[in-house]
């Protein structure tokens, strides 16, 4: 009875082609402490106390650690107010831009579109020009978007880079899926609702991140277009509290306001810090629950495009 041995082969790496595997490896995690180490930083300089960060040497554990800067950033109570804005903003504008950018992709995608070329062309040719501040401000004010909690919604509707990707992305899926769905009698809207948005998650994940998080960190729309500060986002608010943190900081010019500026163990810094935790974290918590998507769609909109 004779017995059989198995033998694995193995594949064999050279000197060469290890040193290589290790510096690549070497160069990744270099790379990801560039970009972690900053951010832990940040995290502890806004736990740390503001006059004891002046002195520097804090890194990776805060030598003092407190909350004052946070209450200083929650003390008035409208920073909740600007969250409550910021959180309807980036819902209602995100959806509103993923339903218009996917059915207009849809619909240039079809090659039997009149004109489909053409709008294209025009499209792809608002991304070349703009109109400018003021005459967009003008158009603003005729349309009754200033001072309306629309004008955070409307103009950002749709995006022409969104849009040409998700298109690519439709042009990317089978016609006979589409022409099959024709045969059993299915019109435009039903093949745009059961085929298309259904094998399209990596790419609408791709596209309402990136709209997410525009529309969070968006600061400019509620400081220019919005006059009542009650309708200003988090981003905003954050802004013009930092502005006027700075500004009271240069303004000091007798011993009384010296002292009691010295009193505060928050700084212009330390501020800027618990700012930058304040509106990260929120949007940083939706990833992990599209980050399957995310890389799928990254991928296809970066080959396809």
């Amino acid at each position: 009875m004779s017995t059989t041995k198995t033998h694995h082969n193995k594949i064999k790496v050279n000197r060469v082609d290890r040193l290589i595997q290790f510096i690549i490896y070497l160069i990744i995690i270099l790379l990801c402490l560039m970009i972690l180490l900053p951010c832990l930083n940040v995290l502890v300089l806004s736990f740390n106390d503001g006059k004891d960060a002046a002195r520097g040497g804090i890194w990776f554990w805060p030598r003092e650690f407190t909350l004052d800067n946070f209450k200083e950033v929650f003390h008035d109570g409208s920073i909740m107010d600007a969250y409550g804005i910021s959180i309807a903003r980036t819902v209602i504008g995100t959806f509103l831009s993923l339903l218009i950018t996917t059915m207009a992709g849809f619909a240039l995608k079809q090659k039997d579109l009149p004109g489909n070329k053409l709008l294209t062309v025009l499209i792809t040719f608002t991304m070349l020009f703009g109109g400018g501040m003021i005459p967009t401000y003008i158009q603003y004010n005729n349309l009754h978007l200033l001072n309306s909690f629309w004008v955070y919604v409307v103009p950002s509707l749709v995006s022409v880079t969104y849009l040409l990707m998700v298109r690519t992305f439709f042009e990317g899926i089978p016609d006979s899926l589409e022409e099959s769905a024709k045969l059993d009698g299915c019109g435009y809207f039903k093949v745009y609702t059961t085929i298309m948005l259904p094998l399209s998650k990596p790419v609408i994940a791709v596209v309402g991140l990136y709209t997410a998080v525009n529309h969070w960190n968006d600061w400019f729309a509620g400081a220019f277009y919005m006059n009542d500060p009650s309708k200003w986002p988090v981003q905003t608010v954050l802004q013009n509290m930092l502005t006027k943190a700075m500004s009271a900081q240069q303004e000091i010019t007798s011993v009384s306001q010296a002292l009691a500026q010295g009193a505060k163990s928050t700084t212009t810094d330390s501020l800027k810090m618990a700012a930058v935790v304040v509106t990260t974290v929120p949007i940083l918590c939706i990833y992990p629950f599209i980050q399957k998507y995310f890389a799928q769609g990254a991928m296809i909109g970066a080959v396809k495009g």
